[in-house]
Order: structure tokens, then C-alpha cells, then sequence
């Protein structure tokens, strides 16, 4: 079998990295598409996949336009080269329209919900994949597995914390670590929201570094009093910083949420309601806020508590006990089209396979 991953956000090749690495160990072969936007290019270098750019990324409404059509045609060149059996993303429009006019299956995991780009890949779309947990409706081509992206590989079978990680950030054991992550703001699910201020973002930084030592990955540009903060190391290396963290402080819903699966306490402050963020709320791995207000005083709480640490790795564990192997079920799920989809819509249970 020949399958495309298209990818639009760096999350996405943590996402596919075990499925692809599985597949390929059984003989199929795998390409990764892309848009040059943060640090798809130098993930997909590092973890030895073969790739293709479709284009840059656009910030624009109508840099985005021209781009997706771009993209599309890109993809199709790429696609006569590549012979693809199928297509395979987290939701992508370019994906799902090139699968389309090729005349080949595009299947979609869906965490974000975001209408206006569903609604344009849906009509080329043979399968969607969500978590139980997610709310939005697609009808009958959605399966609903439980399970969550983010243990697709942070779970122990694919992620193994390194002890003695800290050292490379200048970090003692009795010291207290904390993670902080600034989005762009410019994703189409972002529309219309805002993010923190520049003068909330210092205030944050002020507070929390009496704590202890602080670092921030951001997608844009840090002002000039914080630059001192951003993350050091390699974009790989962020997960082992996050693990081993003590605090975790997220703009975006996708780093939040692994900060969940590795155990680390997760702040996440942002307007809108995201997919799956309430079951990670409800499970005690995650507190949220809307706004700036209360969420340093919460953050601080939280350094605070010396059972923190503890209480959120219980409930990371009682979690994981509850979830089936998203990458082993997504690799059955794709060796076995179409069949699998018939067989997951008539016995959601047959899931329990890749507990």
C-alpha cells in the first residue's frame, strides 16, 4: 500500500511518526507532504521520512486561498510521482481535495472541530476518526475510537522520559521547571480570537520565574524582555522538557493536552471551546481559562502544592488504563480498508483489540 500523510502543523508528525514508522516495517511505503511553516521540516529530517513540500505556509485570509489551490496542484504532481493508494491527515483540505480529483480514499482524525475547514474536506472525505470524547457530529462517516492524538506517541509504549534530562537545561532536581507556549494565533480555527498580550505574557514570566527557571516555546516573535526565556534546545527535545516539567502554561490545545498524557500540570488559557479539552479538564489533568485572569494564581498554586506532581500522573495513569492504542488500531483501521470502517460501525467494541 502507498499512502500520503499530509501534515499542517508540527503536531501532526508527532501524530503519524509510530503509524508510519509500523507501516513502513510491513512494506508499505509512506510519503509526508507539507507546508513550510514552524518545524514540519526539520521533524521530518530528523525522524528519516521521506517528504514533500506543497507549499509555505499563509497567515492571510487571502494568502490562505491562493495557497490552498497552490498546494493542491503541488500535491497532484506530487501524487503522479508518488502513486498513492491513499491519503491519510488530521483534517486536511489539501488532502481531501487532491484524494478527491485522483479518485482515491482520504481518511481524516479530527481533535479540533473547526467548521469552516471540516466543512470543506468532509465531501472528500471516505472516513473521519475522532475521540470519544470529541462533541461535533459527522454523520456516518465518523468512527469514534477512545483514545486520544496525543497517546498516539506519548504513551509509555512510544515515549520514555530521560532521567536525567534536566541537566541539559541547567536544571537541579530541587529546582521547579516550568514550560511556557505562545501560539501565532493565525490558524484558521483562530480566527476571530486573541490570544495574551505582550504586557500579560511579562507579567506571566515576571510571576512564575520567582518560582523557578522558565523557558517558552513560541510560535511568533517574543518581545524583547522575554527572548532570554525561549526554549534552547532542538523542537524533538520539547516532549522530555515537558515530562519532566513541573508546570505546563499553553496557549494551544495540542501541547496542553500532551502535557496531560505525559502527567506534567496543565494551565490552558484560551477562548475558545476545543474538542476534547473538557474530558482532560474532567479528568483532573487540566485546568482552564478563558482569559489571562486567574491563571497565574492558579500556575502558582500549583508550583506550590508538593503533591501536585503526583496527583496528575495518577490521573494520567487511571486515564491511559482507560484508552485502546490509537496508532496500533489506526494501522489495522488503514491495512484493512475498507473493510475496518464496516466492522468499527456495526461493533464499536472491536476497538478493545488494542487495549
Amino acid at each position: 500500500m502507498r499512502i500520503i500523510i499530509d501534515i499542517g502543523h508540527p503536531g501532526h508528525v508527532h501524530l503519524f511518526r509510530f503509524f508510519a514508522e509500523e507501516m513502513t516495517s510491513r512494506g508499505h511505503a509512506i510519503l509526508f507532504t507539507y507546508r513550510e511553516k514552524e518545524h514540519e521540516t526539520f521533524l521530518l529530517d530528523k525522524f528519516g521520512f521521506q517528504a514533500a513540500s506543497v507549499g509555505r505556509h499563509n497567515s492571510s485570509t487571502a494568502g490562505k486561498a491562493a495557497g490552498l489551490f497552490l498546494s493542491v496542484v503541488r500535491m497532484l504532481r506530487v501524487s503522479k510521482k508518488f502513486k498513492p493508494d491513499l491519503f491519510l491527515s488530521h483534517g486536511s483540505i489539501i488532502a481531501a481535495h487532491s484524494s478527491g480529483l485522483l479518485g482515491k480514499p482520504h481518511i481524516a482524525l479530527e481533535d479540533t472541530g473547526n467548521r469552516e475547514q471540516v466543512r470543506l474536506y468532509l465531501p472528500f472525505t471516505k472516513a473521519v476518526l475522532t475521540s470519544e470524547a470529541f462533541q461535533g457530529d459527522y454523520g456516518e462517516k465518523q468512527i469514534r475510537y477512545r483514545s486520544f492524538h496525543e497517546m498516539a506517541y506519548l504513551r509509555p509504549r512510544y515515549f520514555t522520559p530521560e532521567k536525567e534530562f534536566r541537566k541539559l537545561l541547567g536544571v537541579g532536581n530541587d529546582d521547579k521547571l516550568i514550560m511556557l507556549r505562545f501560539i501565532s494565533w493565525k490558524a484558521t480555527h483562530d480566527r476571530g480570537s486573541k490570544g495574551l498580550t505582550d504586557s500579560e505574557k511579562e507579567e506571566m514570566v515576571a510571576e512564575l520565574s520567582k518560582e523557578g527557571t522558565l523557558f517558552i516555546s513560541s510560535e511568533r516573535e517574543l518581545p524583547e524582555g522575554l527572548k532570554k526565556y525561549r526554549y534552547p534546545l532542538a523542537p524533538d527535545t520539547v516532549h522530555q522538557a515537558m515530562a519532566c516539567a513541573d508546570l505546563f502554561v499553553s496557549e494551544g490545545a495540542t501541547m496542553a493536552s500532551e502535557a496531560c498524557i505525559l502527567g506534567t500540570p496543565s494551565v490552558y488559557i484560551n477562548p475558545q471551546v476545543a474538542g476534547t479539552i473538557n474530558r482532560y479538564v474532567n479528568s483532573g489533568l487540566m485546568f482552564r481559562f478563558y482569559s489571562f485572569k486567574g491563571s497565574v494564581g492558579k500556575a502558582k498554586e500549583i508550583l506550590n502544592d508538593p503533591e501536585a506532581k503526583d496527583r496528575f500522573g495518577r490521573n494520567r495513569d487511571k486515564l491511559l488504563s482507560e484508552t485502546v492504542d490509537l496508532t496500533q488500531l489506526l494501522v489495522w483501521f488503514t491495512e484493512n480498508w475498507p473493510r475496518s470502517f464496516d466492522i468499527l460501525k456495526t461493533d464499536p467494541e472491536f476497538q478493545n483489540r488494542f487495549v
